[in-house]
C-alpha cells in the first residue's frame, strides 16, 4: 500500500536546485543561520557523537580570501553567507557529555549511558584515523542535506561546493589537527534561476535480490 506523500516535504525536495547566481546585496541573519543549523542538528550521526563541526563565514573581506582559496568561484563572495563544514576525527571526546545530556533528558537509563560509553572509550580512540574520519565525513553528508532543505523551506538558496583548496582552507582558518574541512555551503537568496538537472533511471541505480 502507498503512503500519502507529505507534499509539502516532497515539494521542497523537488525545488531544491544548487544556485551559483546570488543577489550580493540581500543578507540573513546570524540568528537566521543559527536556527537553520540547529534545526539540522536532528540528523542522524554515528553512535550519536555528532562529528560535525561548522564555520559560518559572513565577513565581506573574509569571503574574497575564501574565494581565492575555493577556485574563484563567485558565489563564495555574492551569497549571504557561506558555511564550511567540518569534521572532528576526535569524536569520542563528547561521549559523556551527549550521554548524560541523554539521559538528562529521559532517553535512557544510567544503565545504558554507562555502557556506551565505556563501548566508544575502548573502540574510537583506537580507530585508524582515516576510519575516523570517514565515519565524520559520512555524518556531515546527512547534515548537510537536512540543512539545505530547512534553508530552502524558510526562502533560502544554497550550493555545496567540494572543490576547494582544503589545505590553505585549514591554514588560513587555523583549524586545529582534529578539526578538518568536508564541504562549503553557500546560501543567500537566487539572483538567477539555477538549472534544472536529469537523474539517471532507477534500473541503472537500483538492484533487488
Amino acid at each position: 500500500m502507498t503512503k500519502e506523500k507529505d507534499s509539502n516535504l516532497y515539494t521542497i525536495m523537488n525545488a531544491r536546485k544548487s544556485v551559483r547566481v546570488y543577489d550580493p546585496s540581500f543578507k540573513i541573519s546570524q540568528q537566521e543561520i543559527e536556527e537553520i543549523i540547529k534545526e539540522a542538528t536532528s540528523a542522524p550521526s554515528s553512535s550519536n557523537l555528532q562529528a560535525w563541526r561548522f564555520l559560518v563565514i559572513q565577513d565581506e573581506k573574509t569571503k574574497v580570501e575564501l574565494r581565492a582559496i575555493a577556485n574563484n568561484q563567485e558565489q563564495i563572495e555574492t551569497s549571504s553567507a557561506v558555511i564550511a563544514v567540518l569534521g572532528n576525527a576526535e569524536m569520542y571526546k563528547k561521549v559523556e557529555q551527549i550521554y548524560t545530556q541523554n539521559v538528562e533528558e529521559g532517553h535512557m537509563g544510567e544503565d545504558i549511558k554507562d555502557r556506551t560509553i565505556k563501548n566508544t572509550h575502548q573502540t574510537y580512540p583506537y580507530a585508524p584515523l582515516e576510519a575516523r574520519k570517514n565515519i565524520a565525513t559520512f555524518d556531515a553528508g546527512l547534515i548537510t542535506m537536512q540543512l539545505l532543505l530547512i534553508a530552502k523551506e524558510r526562502g533560502f538558496d544554497t550550493v555545496t561546493m567540494g572543490g576547494f583548496d582544503k589545505e590553505k582552507f585549514t591554514e588560513r582558518f587555523e583549524l586545529p589537527e582534529h578539526i578538518f574541512p568536508i564541504a562549503l555551503i553557500a546560501i543567500g537568496k537566487a539572483a538567477a534561476p539555477a538549472f534544472g538537472s536529469s537523474r539517471l533511471p532507477l534500473d541503472e541505480i537500483v538492484q533487488f535480490i
